[in-house]
């Protein structure tokens, strides 16, 4: 039960913009843009400026990107089987690679593991922040309707204002500048305001899905990677590196959330099956009310 009140509030915004779709009936696509093109970029320099970054963290990171390429690999490989065009391709992979590490992990590696394990899962929480900004937007731009080319396709990807906002944020932590507290102030408001936004705009997304324009097997199959299979390869990852319990508990805790909200928006944004990565979203969200005590179980929480 305290688990499902930590789950409550996410589901709550998500109905929130469900019901006020239905009712409204918002431009979509509008909202989608302002988040993804003034919001975000201003929620990825507080990330990267506020989180410090260490050598210590180099097995964290390598053990993200290890399971970046492994789930990218099992998931073409099952996109491949299915026989996805290139647009379900991308929507399979972005459902399937990039979990709610934010907005529902770390707030779930708080009540899990204390301070100690939320400290870690901000840690994690950033690199798959770095990873959602390039390869996500890469990843939705390929899958694209008008069929980008690859070249185009990593053009846009370093156009986009979140990664260049992620990248000034890093250079002034390092160079150790000086942010005014009044300047951190609004950035703060317009962060803090990201998240819920994108939340929203995933639940006004399920309010307009069109169920007959939805692959029920490709979400199926995504929906079996992201909630079992990531838990059990960032396991046998971290078998083999020389980290602390606590740490490999919480990794293997953040490998198995649901999809990320923000994988919507970027589906939206560049119209790779909406339908398709909001409706996985839906999906695994609900089902990771029982498998995330499931792998709590078994990490001996």
């Amino acid at each position: 039960m305290d688990l499902f009140l930590v789950i409550l509030p996410v589901l709550l915004v998500f109905l929130t913009g469900f019901i006020g779709q239905r009712i409204l009936h918002f431009n979509i696509k509008n909202i989608s843009t302002l988040t993804l093109y003034v919001m975000s970029p201003v929620l990825a320099f507080r990330t990267f400026y506020m989180t410090p970054i260490n050598i210590d963290y180099m097995y964290i990171f390598s053990f993200a990107i290890l399971l970046c390429v492994l789930l990218f690999i099992v998931t073409f490989l099952v996109t491949r089987l299915l026989r996805s065009d290139r647009s379900e391709t991308s929507a399979v992979m972005l459902g399937a690679v990039f979990m709610n590490s934010g907005n529902y992990g770390a707030p779930v590696a708080l009540f899990a593991f204390g301070d100690e394990g939320f400290h870690i899962a901000v840690i994690i929480m950033v690199i798959h922040s770095l990873f959602m900004n390039t390869l996500g937007i890469f990843i939705a731009s390929v899958g694209s309707d008008d069929s980008p080319s690859l070249n185009e396709s990593f053009k846009k990807a370093l156009k986009m204002p979140v990664l260049w906002g992620a990248v000034i944020g890093l250079v002034l932590q390092l160079i150790h500048v000086p942010v005014h507290q009044s300047v951190m102030n609004a950035v703060d408001l317009i962060a803090d305001a990201s998240i819920p936004v994108v939340m929203l705009i995933l639940g006004m997304q399920l309010a307009v899905i069109s169920r007959k324009r939805v692959n029920y097997v490709a979400m199926g199959a995504t929906t079996v990677i992201r909630i079992i299979a990531s838990p059990l390869i960032a396991a046998a990852i971290l078998y083999f590196m020389p980290l602390p319990a606590l740490v490999k508990s919480v990794l293997i805790l953040q490998a198995a959330m649901p999809a990320a909200a923000n994988t919507t928006m970027l589906a939206l944004q560049f119209n790779t099956k909406p339908d398709l990565v909001s409706f996985t979203t839906l999906v695994t969200t609900l089902l990771s009310i029982i498998s995330i005590p499931i792998v709590l179980f078994f990490l001996g929480v």
